[in-house]
């Protein structure tokens, strides 16, 4: 592990953070409120994958045994969203479109009914509240669920978040606290921009391996790898049901899909591809997430379709992302994976207590280092 530079106790010196997303921002907004001057830099500030995230707050829903690590970070990153938010808002002016609402969780058919079995035994099992839910429970939770559906969880304490209200609270906060956001790809730690600053910050989700170069092999040639995932955005429609008030996550016939409700529709997810760093919409996967929503809420027939993306998670090894020093003048923020928006505030409260050196025992599972 390498050595905390003295420098990095006497904040206000040239911070550079080498990503404008989700990550990016919110290190950079909390770094310039710790008294670092901050650059962020990124070529296409703000629409990278955190423009097409579906925004779950969901560390339990999305847990998975072996996992135990995630499911840890992802739960105190959850803890500190309610302050994170709070600050966020009155710092940009507006607001992060937080949802106080927690997750509905059904099975279509008993194969998947028999799967949320499983999960409640997990959940319990690492001292997780869940509850389950009847078939008057669950329609009452969510009146435009498929009548089949006759049986659920409900985890009250998860949230969801608006990715792009998020991202454009995040950008003012930043641009109030006197952040510069400079839109341009970087070359490497060599670059011009870079040359000069006291410390680096790198948040660029899968590009972090090759701005790093020759320095990530440092740290045990850790690998963040692209995983490509397709989002679908509905709109909701005079005559249709109510957007529903629960992010609902279901299986159906073994295949997983989410549906965020937003103020004016719902974002259905996302698939799951290992294809490189290609973001092509396929016919398949839209087909798939249209299907597998309709039969979990019929009504949303009845929505317009208005959006069809694709983003690439930066995923890790054991999808635990890297948080902490590499070396004297670099902080890695990046691996993320599916929980970049979850993980925002204990990230960014990481690194910029890193950048001080006195780092946070809860990121400890996200050392960089774990794998050398």
């Amino acid at each position: 592990m390498p050595a905390v530079p003295p420098s990095v106790d006497r904040p206000g010196g040239r911070l550079v953070v080498l990503g404008g997303g989700v990550i990016g921002w919110s290190v950079a907004w909390r770094a310039a409120l710790a008294g670092w001057s901050v650059d962020v830099v990124d070529s296409r500030p703000g629409r990278g994958s955190s423009w097409v995230a579906g925004g779950m707050l969901a560390p339990l829903t999305e847990g998975h045994p072996g996992e135990e690590a995630l499911l840890e970070l992802g739960s105190e990153s959850l803890r500190r969203w309610p302050s994170f938010a709070g600050d966020l808002e009155a710092a940009a002016g507006q607001p992060c479109g937080l949802s106080a609402e927690g997750t509905v969780v059904v099975g279509l058919d008993s194969g998947d009914r028999a799967e949320l079995a499983r999960t409640v035994e997990y959940l319990i099992a690492q001292g997780r509240c869940v509850e389950i839910l009847d078939d008057d429970e669950v329609h009452r939770l969510e009146p435009g669920l498929a009548p089949t559906l006759t049986s659920g969880l409900s985890i009250s304490q998860e949230r969801s978040v608006d990715n792009r209200a998020l991202l454009a609270a995040l950008r003012s906060a930043t641009y109030r606290a006197g952040v510069r956001t400079v839109e341009r790809a970087v070359a490497g730690l060599d670059d011009a921009l870079v040359g000069d600053a006291d410390q680096v910050v790198v948040a660029a989700g899968i590009g972090s391996p090759e701005l790093l170069g020759a320095s990530w092999s440092g740290a045990g040639a850790l690998l963040v790898r692209p995983v490509k995932g397709e989002i679908l955005r509905l709109r909701h429609r005079s005559g249709a049901i109510p957007v529903p008030r629960h992010t609902i996550r279901a299986l159906v016939h073994g295949r997983s899909v989410y549906l965020v409700p937003r103020s004016d529709g719902v974002v259905v997810g996302a698939t799951q591809h290992e294809a490189g760093t290609d973001t092509t919409v396929t016919v398949g996967g839209v087909r798939d997430l249209l299907a597998d929503a309709a039969a979990v809420l019929p009504g949303l027939a009845e929505f317009e379709l208005v959006e069809h993306a694709a983003g690439l998670r930066p995923t890790s090894p054991d999808g635990v992302p890297f948080i902490g020093r590499l070396d004297d003048r670099v902080v890695l923020a990046t691996g993320h994976g599916r929980n970049g928006v979850l993980l925002a505030p204990l990230t960014a409260d990481a690194v910029v207590a890193e950048l001080a050196g006195t780092p946070v025992a809860a990121a400890k599972p996200a050392d960089p280092w774990r794998f050398s």
